[in-house]
């Protein structure tokens, strides 16, 4: 892909439509506009949530983003991350390894949901307030805002197996490229949705293989800069607590912008699965144009970003009503 494939103008857009249509992603019914008749104030009512929420939980923006992404790339964006588990009915998405004691803030989608029906009865879709919760969440922190598409139905069961197989931090780009494919986005959605680890916390358990055993090697991963390799290494020691959190993006923590990808040309990316993007051999010519380009212009980063996550979020909508429902309890399936 190259670097000026990343930027998107309206020959962009016409060609990520275009692919979208093959790969299999379909926006039927999905419009910016599905509220505004039935449920005019649900963007505001769940910014207002989301607000409050951030009051008490700085981390809370990244989160709900990471969620949204959890949700879509497992059978679609329909919700089913939030599921609780049934005992021979539902094998919850939450404890798959990727979501296990990591994907968080559940509680206030139900903060968001239970205002909405308090306004709206049984209108707004729990996979649609991921999607506005994620938009929202990136505008809030610095970053750009996009028309979200509305209209999903929310699924009537999880996918353990499906979750079990999100994109890991651990991946390298060949798997990278191939688990984006799947589910019809391209280099471009890959390198730009990426980019959301410019907010964010993790844990030093991702993070230890590449400052003591890279690749099974009992040295450190030789792309990682060595400044930033001394300062992870005093707050992830071998052996040490391996939930200590961890900023995603040193140089400015909490807001959405372009440093995930000057810091990836520097070397200094946190997780094996960013700086896959800019140093592996596979990335020369592939990814790594594109975060050169991303690095040297916020705008066009933004601008990719907010594509990409509209290319997301129509993954795969439930749209019929005999595929999904509206939940009243984002965690459990509607007469269960």
């Amino acid at each position: 892909m190259s670097p000026r494939a990343a930027t998107v103008g309206a020959a962009g857009v016409l060609a990520v439509v275009a692919a979208a249509a093959v790969l299999g992603i379909t926006t039927a019914q999905l419009t910016a506009d599905y509220y505004d008749c039935t449920c005019p104030d649900a963007y505001n009512i769940v910014k207002q949530v989301l607000i409050e929420a951030h009051e008490s939980d700085v981390r809370i923006y990244a989160s709900l983003t990471r969620l949204h992404f959890h949700d879509c790339f497992v059978q679609g964006c329909d919700g089913s991350v939030l599921l609780d588990g049934v005992p021979g009915v539902i094998n919850s998405e939450k404890g798959a390894p990727p979501n296990n004691n990591s994907a968080r803030g559940f509680p206030v989608v139900d903060k968001a949901k239970a205002a909405l029906e308090e306004a709206c009865p049984g209108v707004v879709s729990c996979a649609d307030i991921l999607a506005l919760a994620a938009e929202i969440s990136v505008e809030l922190s610095g970053g750009p805002k996009w028309a979200v598409l509305l209209g999903r139905l929310d699924s009537l069961n999880a996918n353990f197996t499906g979750a079990s197989n999100l994109p890991s931090p651990f991946d390298n780009l060949t798997v990278l490229e191939q688990k984006f494919k799947a589910v019809g986005l391209n280099n471009v959605d890959l390198v730009a949705l990426s980019g959301a680890h410019t907010f964010g916390r993790v844990q030093c358990q991702f993070v230890t293989a590449r400052l003591y055993n890279f690749s099974g090697t009992n040295q450190p991963d030789p792309t990682l800069n060595s400044a930033y390799r001394a300062f992870l290494s005093q707050r992830c020691p071998q052996n040490g607590n391996g939930s200590v959190l961890n900023d995603l993006d040193p140089t400015t923590p909490n807001v959405f912008d372009k440093n995930y990808y000057t810091n990836l040309e520097a070397n200094r990316g946190f997780l094996n699965s960013d700086q896959e993007l800019k140093s592996s051999p596979q990335a020369q010519g592939v990814t790594a144009p594109i975060v050169d380009q991303f690095a040297t212009s916020q705008d066009v980063f933004f601008k990719n970003f907010a594509q990409s996550m509209i290319n997301m979020g129509n993954i795969q909508p439930k749209t019929d009503p005999s595929e999904g429902e509206i939940r009243c309890n984002c965690r459990k399936v509607n007469d269960s």
